[in-house]
């Protein structure tokens, strides 16, 4: 083998080289991936610096004492070790997105939806050139759209929905040429859609919805041939939807609703769009007739035509066998001729049908009998506000699933028919303004989960049935206006759960008013004017405390007015006017105010305010005089022609008085507010407007146009599991709680979306000065005079401190069931424009229906062990929740609105806690616990006292004695 030097030198080389080319590679590899590991760290660790708050304490793992990969949220790629995906969702993070982000050059995936991140998004976004996946929805993210993101040449999917971004859509987004999925809807957006959105040709979903755009829907947005969901709801678009649209047949769901659209619809466009399920063109200005064609999009699911100006006759649908929702509310169709429903014949072929609402149009002739063969699976039929003629198919029990049954304010007559009581699902049943007659049926007694009863204005007769008071969910029950006699039944007059109305007014009602009257605490308004019931005012209406709005007026009530009236502090109108009442006129509460109680009409009235023009009340005897017989002829004759004028003129003011009164009080009926109306009056239920959240819903602040009332909507997630049940549950609870000091709710809405799902809410009053919470620990302020502002002094303290009292104290022994409110802490107490303390609940509300059982039914957000440091400790043993344990919150409460600290300070541990705070410094270093903000006061407290704190510890410490 005898290899010469040189070949053994080239040999070897040969070996070698190859070898330290790769020893080098190596080296440069590891250095790059060690550097590169480095920068993802200190990106990491930047972006939780700008986290501030934290509750689930997910950012704990973020430490370097294990590698950032194994961090929570994190993930890594297996070759290079680098920050692939960074998913922290739907864990109540607060803070920014910090400029650091845009060193995780490997990023794919960025997810931080459903958190409260605010701010902007930064610039450095668009330096992540490998990231697909965008998800920031549901948060509080402001700014503009950064236009540099059009740099993610890569990204497939964007979700900036429900934030506060402001500015136009960026131009660039154009040029992202893989993105399938762009969605920004809920934020503030401005400016018109851009043209180059044609551009996306992968795009399949496009949702601008709820934003303030304006302009035309441009022509490119047809070009999308792969589109199949396209949503520009609740905008202010305008112009014609451009026919290139209607050429998208591989759409699904396409819906404009909520906009100032114009023109006809394509009489083709049943065939142009043959996968279309869902089609909504709600809330705009369409005219022009319903395509016949649309009967041959056979997928459709859900037609939502409301709230346009449609005209002429409804095509048969007998085709569209999927439909699940139809919509044709508040248009111009119909004729008000015989066959305007015979449309309805063909929806019997819709088996699968749940929501049918053709209410607010012209449609004449009678309901057609085939409407009892309508889907068993039916819940909302509205047939209000036509000129439907004839009577109510008998059979109606057929629709076994039936909620919500309307056709108020129509020309229907006939009786009401007895097979209405089958339908055991029946929540609200509007029958009024029609012209009805007959009895009402007893076995509508047997609608046990009815809420609301409107039967007014029609020409029923006989007498009010006792059965009604087997409904004892009801919330509001209205009779008036129709010729019903006999008495009041105690039955109907002690439905304890009435919170609403209760109008029994315009009928020709006798004997007395019951004394179970008093059973109907929680009842907002109650009128039983222009009847003709007799017998004395009952006492008893003293208990019912929640009263706002009370009218009696045109009746023969005799005796006294009772003085338990004067102690109803939620009263706002009294209406005793024109019965036959006598004695003196009480002089505190209500009494005291001349325009907001009317007693006009009883003669043998006396005393009261100035304002009554009253005579003063006199116990003593006139003196006899001695007339002639001829004097005593002449007075009676003139006596007698003065009475009969006399009784003339009161029975032709009182009938006139009555009309008025009524006419009043029938405009004070409960709120009405639709979905349309929240919609509006919260931006679109923007995240921007979110005043707190809960496991079953959030509560947005909205602001109504007609009035420009504030208002807060708790809106019901319905897609959780027990979301609806939720619903029920809480209107259960809240019929039963109306006091001064607990949170007033002003109406409810069951209604649908403008997708046409189930849509439930609350809406109660706003309050403008937020929670306690805020005043006892306001934010950072940004200059000393609004920190100034954001002090309770002591009185105002200790006044909030009475509200919360009388509210507990109201729940606890004034309500039946037995109320338990279970998280009693400053964030539930809000505080209006006079900081007077009402106990609310927004999103932790927690109801216990039933006190008495050996368990509670629950029904709000959380569990009843309530919130850690207000609720009692053995609450987290397992403990039967009891009034005790509101009393145990309520001295927390106490120590922490005058010390100003809460109870999961961090000073409190190993043991010790606010309770041991406030014991150790008792009684002689008060001062040195008491809230620092209150020092001043007490300082100048004892070297001054003026006329003006004594007249409010008076004030004060009389409360405290009514209390």
């Amino acid at each position: 083998m005898g290899l010469s030097y040189k070949s053994l030198l080239l040999f070897l080389s040969s070996l070698f080289i190859p070898s330290g080319v790769l020893i080098l590679c190596f080296s440069s590899t590891t250095s790059s991936a060690i550097s590169g590991n480095e920068t993802d760290l200190q990106a990491l660790l930047e972006f939780k610096s700008k986290i501030t708050h934290d509750p689930f304490q997910v950012l704990r793992s973020w430490n370097e004492t294990i590698h950032f990969c194994q961090w929570q949220g994190v993930t890594c790629g297996l070759l290079h070790r680098r920050v692939t995906v960074l998913d922290l969702h739907s864990l109540k993070i607060s803070g920014s997105i910090s400029p650091y982000i845009g060193n995780l050059s490997f990023l794919r995936a960025l997810n931080i939806q459903n958190n409260s991140f605010g701010h902007e998004i930064p610039q450095q976004i668009g330096y992540l050139r490998r990231l697909e996946e965008l998800r920031l929805n549901n948060n509080s993210v402001g700014g503009k759209i950064p236009t540099n993101i059009s740099r993610c040449s890569n990204l497939v999917f964007i979700s900036l929905g429900k934030n506060k971004l402001e500015g136009n859509v960026p131009e660039e987004l154009g040029v992202l040429s893989n993105l399938q999925v762009l969605s920004i809807f809920g934020n503030k957006l401005t400016g018109s859609i851009p043209h180059s959105l044609g551009n996306l040709s992968q795009l399949q979903r496009l949702s601008l919805a709820e934003n303030r755009m304006v302009g035309e829907v441009p022509n490119s947005l047809g070009w999308l041939r792969n589109l199949t969901f396209l949503s520009l709801r609740s905008n202010r678009l305008s112009g014609t939807i451009p026919s290139s649209l209607f050429n998208l047949s591989s759409i699904r769901n396409l819906d404009i609703g909520e906009n100032n659209f114009h023109g006809n619809l394509p009489s083709d466009i049943g065939f142009l769009l043959p996968n279309i399920r869902w089609f909504a063109i709600s809330s705009n200005e369409f005219t022009g007739k319903i395509p016949v064609s649309l009967s041959n999009a056979t997928n459709l699911e859900s037609l939502l035509l409301l709230q346009n100006n449609l005209t002429g006759e409804v095509p048969s649908l007998a085709k569209l066998d999927r439909l699940r929702v139809f919509s044709l509310t508040s248009n111009n169709l119909g004729t008000g001729k015989a066959d305007d429903l015979s449309f309805l014949h063909s929806l019997t072929n819709t088996t699968a049908l749940e929501e049918l609402g053709v209410n607010g149009n012209n449609f004449g002739g009678m309901l057609p009998d085939s409407i009892a063969n309508l889907s068993t699976t039916l819940r909302i039929l509205l047939l209000d506000n036509n000129r439907i003629i004839g009577s109510i198919p008998s059979g109606i029990e057929n629709l076994v699933s039936l909620e919500d049954f309307e056709v108020w304010n129509n020309q229907l007559s006939g009786f009401i028919p007895d097979s209405i009581g089958k339908l055991q699902n029946l929540v609200v049943l509007a029958l009024n303004s029609n012209m009805l007659s007959g009895h009402i049926p007893s076995s509508l007694g047997n609608l046990t989960n009815l809420i609301q009863l409107l039967v007014e204005d029609n020409n029923l007769s006989g007498r009010i049935p006792s059965d009604l008071g087997r409904c004892q969910n009801m919330l509001g029950l209205s009779l008036s206006q129709n010729n019903f006699s006999g008495s009041i039944p105690p039955e109907v007059i002690s439905i304890s759960s009435l919170s609403i109305y209760l109008d029994l007014s315009q009928n020709n009602l006798t004997g007395t008013l019951p004394m179970e009257v008093g059973n109907l605490k929680s009842l907002s308004e109650f009128d039983v004017s222009g009847n003709k019931l007799s017998g004395e005012i009952p006492r008893t209406l003293g208990s019912c405390i929640s009263l706002e709005i009370l009218n009696m007026a045109g009746n023969n009530f005799q005796g006294l007015i009772p003085s338990s009236l004067s102690s109803l502090r939620a009263l706002q109108i009294l209406d005793l006017s024109n019965n036959h009442l006598s004695g003196m006129v009480p002089s505190k509460g209500i009494f005291k105010n001349a325009s907001a109680t009317s007693v006009e009409g009883n003669n043998m009235l006396c005393g009261g305010i100035p304002e009554f023009q009253l005579p003063v009340c006199n116990s003593a005897r006139h003196k006899k005089n001695r007339l002639t017989p001829v004097l005593k002829t002449v007075i009676s004759a003139i006596s007698g022609m003065a009475f009969l004028i006399l009784m003339l003129y009161l029975f032709w003011f009182r009938q006139k008085k009555v009309n008025e009164t009524t006419a009043d009080f029938s405009e004070k009926k409960i709120m009405e507010l639709s979905y349309q109306n929240l919609h509006k009056a919260t931006d679109g239920f923007s995240s921007a407007n979110i005043i707190g959240m809960g496991s079953f819903g959030s509560v947005y602040k909205g602001r109504l146009d007609r009035e420009g009332t504030l208002i807060a909507v708790k809106v019901f997630n319905l897609m959780r599991r027990g979301g609806f049940k939720s619903f029920l549950a809480e209107c259960e609870a809240l019929r039963n709680i109306r006091h001064r000091n607990l949170l007033k709710v002003l109406t409810a809405c069951s209604s649908l979306d403008y997708h046409g799902n189930d849509f439930k809410a609350l809406v109660y009053e706003f309050m403008v000065n937020g929670s306690l919470e805020e005043w006892l620990h306001p934010p950072v302020a940004t200059n000393e005079a609004e920190l100034e502002t954001r002090k309770l002094n002591f009185l105002q303290r200790l006044n909030i401190a009475i509200d919360v009292a009388s509210a507990l104290y109201y729940l606890h022994h004034h309500c039946e069931p037995q109320i338990v409110h279970c998280d009693l802490k400053p964030s539930n107490i809000l505080l209006d424009e006079e900081l007077t303390g009402h106990v609310g609940d927004f999103g932790l509300a927690r109801f216990l229906l039933d006190a008495t059982q050996n368990h509670y039914t629950q029904s709000s957000s959380i569990g009843v062990r309530g919130t850690v440091g207000y609720a009692p400790p053995e609450y987290g043993m397992s403990s039967e929740v009891s009034t005790y344990g509101d009393v145990y919150s309520y001295g927390i409460l106490l120590l922490e609105m005058f010390t100003g600290k809460r109870p999961m300070d961090d000073m409190f541990k190993d043991g010790f806690n606010l309770h041991n705070f406030v014991k150790a410094a008792l009684p002689n270093q008060v001062v040195e616990i008491v809230d620092p903000n209150l020092l001043p006061e007490i300082e100048e407290g004892e070297t001054s006292t003026d006329s003006a704190d004594t007249g409010r510890c008076k004030t004060s410490s009389n409360r405290l004695m009514d209390f």
